[in-house]
């Protein structure tokens, strides 16, 4: 095992704006504290949420603030409180908060919160799968409660979540309608199992009515935000669910709630780490999610992968909405 060094390599911001604010810097390297476990990393996911704490959407807790969510990696230090869960050179993904960010070299991350990668899947497949699958799988699962043979709808079905989501939906047993903005990102939809797709520069609403027989969607699955939330309302059949989970075209405007009354509207802004802050949870979210990837069931795609100091990049190409799937920055 190398020596850890004093210093490291990594992404933060002293200010919020778009991406030029994000800077290559040198920072300490952390030492575990009780509970935790000192992680160097190998692959940093880059997602949504990662742009919205750059922006300001979401507010820093303060500033410089190192970027990321979610990593994989090797464990190089423990604390000797939980040493004996986690030895030295283990490979393990993780999703980081607080204190803790991955567009970093090293992490001090929480033992609780820290998942052994099975033999089968890569450091870069784990990386590209964590926080994304189990947002899909548990929003499937708890927020949707999807049931065999309902009508569910996919916005943005190409993108990192959507190409899950879609593939997840599949393996339940679920009608799946797909929209995306190209006929290139609408053959990727239905390669992954949407049984039906609608380019989302058409009118969305008249071709669900058309698709669905005038039933309506059971759950639909939004990740784009403003400029789709109307015609979600639409679009829901009688006790539709909502699940509204990003902003990728702004954030959704405050709404009147009678809006959701003359269909009985479930509407939900989920968040992944409430459905795993628990350690079973965690553990059994993360196993299933695991076994769809190892059974084929579910495809890891990655988009590109990118150095750490080309971090500004990937956020450029993950905001211009023409990527398909997974943006990673390998750490070296």
């Amino acid at each position: 095992m190398a020596s850890i060094p004093k210093t490291m390599k990594a992404v933060q911001i002293a200010q919020n704006g778009g991406p030029e604010v994000l800077s290559l810097n040198d920072i300490p390297v952390p030492s575990p504290t009780p509970g935790q476990v000192l992680v160097k990393n190998h692959f940093a996911g880059v997602n949504y949420i990662d742009t919205y704490f750059r922006t300001g959407l979401y507010p820093a807790p303060s500033f410089p603030l190192t970027m990321g969510r979610e990593a994989s990696g090797e464990v190089v230090a423990a604390h000797p409180s939980v040493a004996d869960k986690f030895p030295l050179g283990a490979r393990v993904v993780y999703m980081a908060g607080g204190a803790s960010a991955t567009y970093a070299e090293y992490t001090a991350v929480e033992a609780d919160k820290v998942i052994l990668i099975p033999e089968g899947l890569s450091s870069e497949e784990a990386a590209a799968i964590y926080l994304q699958g189990l947002t899909a799988w548990t929003f499937i699962r708890e927020a949707g409660e999807v049931k065999p043979g309902q009508w569910t709808l996919v916005h943005a079905a190409a993108g990192g979540v959507g190409t899950l989501l879609v593939q997840m939906l599949r393996s339940v047993g679920a009608k799946i309608v797909a929209t995306a903005s190209t006929e290139e990102k609408l053959a990727l939809a239905k390669k992954y199992g949407a049984d039906y797709v609608v380019n989302s520069n058409e009118d969305i609403v008249a071709k669900v009515n058309e698709i669905t027989g005038g039933h309506g969607i059971d759950v639909i699955f939004d990740g784009v935000g403003k400029a789709t939330f109307d015609a979600d309302l639409q679009m829901l059949a009688l006790k539709g669910h909502l699940i509204s989970f990003g902003n990728a075209s702004g954030a959704v405007p405050p709404i009147n709630i009678l809006q959701l009354g003359p269909k009985n509207v479930r509407l939900m802004r989920p968040v992944v780490n409430g459905y795993v802050a628990g350690r079973a949870d965690l553990e059994r979210y993360t196993s299933e999610l695991f076994d769809l990837v190892l059974s084929k069931k579910v495809e890891v795609k990655i988009h590109k992968i990118y150095p750490l100091e080309d971090a500004a990049q990937a956020h450029i190409d993950l905001e211009s909405r023409k990527t398909t799937g997974k943006l990673l920055l390998k750490i070296e």
